[in-house]
């Protein structure tokens, strides 16, 4: 039975434009999942960067395959909380979407170059990829997802009230999406499903890569208490093996203190209907208190030693130079545009209509690109 701060797919408020179909097989919230997997810019993520740039190698995560593991830790948590699996799944499946070339690196660049005509930001890019970039439908441009899909798209990463990016602000004033207000419970968990994947799967690239050993990874206790149990059950197992129970164990312990904690905040803040949950005034899915600590001890860690590797630093800077240097180059040459790109200006700024571009691109992509103009 769901819980009854579950979003309920047969009381959704809908979708911004009616559609006729007579299908009744699927909820309005498995459609909208099936929609984002079968998006041109879901399957993009592939050849998207996680956090190794254009890596030879096939074992380091992408947007992708980072997007499928934090819909199936969402999956778990929803089950868990009796809370609408599919909604958490959308949202999670979708939330990297946005993504431009190169990860952060990319979106960097992008945001200096669109500095005077509203910037750049993945998320608000994500939700103008499902209401705007993708085309499915001749009567309407975007996915056309239900309301509740995307208010948590757009607010997974907590309410907005200052600096309203700008297509969510553009799109808000069409459609009222609550920014001043909390998401669901489903956009929260996919958010904080989110932090869990790339904080424990960070790692283990960085383990593979090199970056990072089992043996620095006990500076940080929460790791080093895993690493002394895993080793006191399992005498002389190898390094991979190690590395994969110790993560395994890692994400369960998160999962099951997320569990605990949010249904303690549930009951303690005496949240009774789903109006109570968009108007509280923090998150209510959350981790404990010490969970928070030791998961700021993660990030840290992966920020000094990974993400600041020297061998990152200097690929991060001939990626944020490419970016830059294709928008320039399509600012001077828009007509070199591919025509279904080009025809757009008479609805949007050559800035806005080149940052969709290139955004659109993969990493490998906007290499051959770069390299074909430039070398």
């Amino acid at each position: 039975m769901a819980h009854i701060l579950s979003a309920d797919p047969q009381n959704s408020r809908g979708r911004f434009y009616e559609e006729f179909n007579e299908e009744t097989k699927r909820t309005p919230f498995e459609r909208d999942r099936d929609r984002i997997i079968h998006s041109n810019s879901f399957r993009k993520l592939k050849h998207k960067t996680q956090v190794f740039i254009e890596s030879d190698s096939d074992y380091y995560r992408t947007r992708l395959t980072h997007s499928i593991e934090v819909a199936q830790i969402a999956r778990s948590l929803c089950r868990a909380m009796k809370l609408n699996e599919d909604l958490g799944e959308v949202v999670s499946l979708a939330h990297d979407l946005g993504h431009p070339p190169f990860g952060h690196n990319g979106e960097k660049a992008l945001n200096e170059s669109m500095e005077n005509f509203g910037g750049f930001k993945h998320n608000d890019q994500t939700l103008r990829v499902i209401t705007h970039i993708e085309r499915r439908h001749p009567n309407f441009n975007g996915l056309n997802l239900t309301w509740e899909s995307l208010e948590g798209i757009a607010k997974h990463n907590g309410l907005m009230i200052n600096d309203v990016p700008y297509h969510t602000s553009n799109y808000n004033k069409i459609y009222n999406l609550h920014l001043k207000c909390n998401p669901h419970l489903e956009s929260q968990i996919a958010s904080i499903s989110d932090d869990i994947a790339y904080n424990n799967h960070d790692v283990e690239d960085a383990l593979r890569a090199g970056l990072i050993s089992l043996d620095s990874l006990k500076e940080i206790s929460y790791f080093d208490e895993i690493i002394r149990n895993i080793n006191s059950l399992y005498k002389d197992i190898d390094e991979s093996l190690t590395t994969y129970q110790v993560l395994r164990t890692s994400i369960s312990k998160m999962v099951n203190d997320i569990i605990i904690n949010s249904n303690k905040n549930i009951i303690n803040k005496n949240i009774k209907n789903i109006n109570d949950v968009f108007s509280s005034k923090t998150f209510l899915i959350s981790m404990s208190e010490k969970m928070k600590n030791d998961s700021v001890l993660i990030k840290n860690f992966l920020y000094d030693n990974v993400y600041n590797h020297s061998k990152l630093k200097q690929k991060r800077n001939e990626v944020e130079n490419i970016t830059t240097k294709l928008f320039d180059y399509y600012l001077k040459n828009f007509d070199k545009l591919p025509k279904d790109w080009s025809i757009q200006k008479k609805e949007e700024s050559e800035n806005r209509i080149i940052c969709d571009y290139i955004s659109g691109m993969t990493d490998r992509y906007a290499s051959k690109l770069y390299k074909s103009i430039y070398e």
